[in-house]
């Protein structure tokens, strides 16, 4: 295993960007193990609910909140997530959920844009300390509907989210689409914030996985490719 800790360059791209990327965090065997793993389990599949994204389409999930003793607690309770966890919020951590997200080929549908933290402030998490790392086990591209987000703008703070669909979006809708913008921002009120262009997150490979904050703002496309299913481990 090559991968240690988080570098002090990564933990500054964190604080400065939101996210970093966390080059061979896991080995490429271990993530095959998790896919492998995902792709016949048959109960996380008969759990999974679906969020339609107010355009047609729907994104299919399973969330869990005790991280468990199976491949997928491991994965989260693993030391190499949780000093990384401890790096970027400064202290000791805890598992908030888990969730495997599926988009189904074709009929899947997108996330809008939001912050993590638009969903978790309304269930009660009053303080925006916490992070999520986004393991792919299927690749990411934006032919199949990568994750999207908008560099920077964690430092907006908490922005009020509204439904679109089953889903809670970020602002008005127009979010990462017409710069500059006006955000709402709880804690100080209206105020001008000029978008970064938004950029796709890729990983070289599977095995190296974003860790984002949870006022990134953020999106996922649809999936319109045949034959692919994105799935993906998130972890705070």
């Amino acid at each position: 295993m090559s991968f240690s800790r988080l570098s002090p360059l990564q933990v500054n791209e964190f604080r400065m960007l939101g996210y970093t990327l966390v080059r061979g965090m896991f080995e490429p065997d271990e993530v095959e193990l998790l896919k492998k793993s995902a792709k016949e389990d048959n109960d996380l599949d008969k759990r999974s609910f679906g969020r339609a994204d107010g355009e047609g389409g729907k994104v299919r999930l399973s969330l869990w909140n005790h991280p468990g003793d199976g491949i997928y607690g491991v994965f989260a309770r693993c030391e190499r997530v949780v000093r990384s966890m401890e790096l970027v919020l400064e202290g000791e951590v805890y598992h908030y959920h888990s969730k495997m997200i599926m988009k189904d080929a074709r009929i899947g549908g997108a996330w809008a844009w939001h912050q993590d933290y638009g969903y978790w402030y309304q269930n009660g998490c009053l303080y925006p300390h916490m992070a999520s790392l986004f393991i792919a086990v299927d690749p990411c591209t934006r032919e199949n509907g990568c994750l999207q987000v908008i560099p920077g703008s964690h430092e907006c703070g908490r922005i009020d989210h509204v439904l679109t669909g089953d889903q809670a979006g970020a602002g008005n809708g127009t979010i990462g689409k017409t710069p500059p913008g006006i955000c709402r921002n709880a804690a100080r009120g209206w105020s001008l914030f000029s978008w970064k262009p938004a950029s796709s997150v890729r990983p070289e490979s599977l095995g190296s996985p974003p860790l984002v904050d949870d006022l990134l703002l953020q999106c996922g496309t649809k999936q319109p490719l045949q034959g692919i299913t994105s799935s993906t481990l998130y972890s705070p």
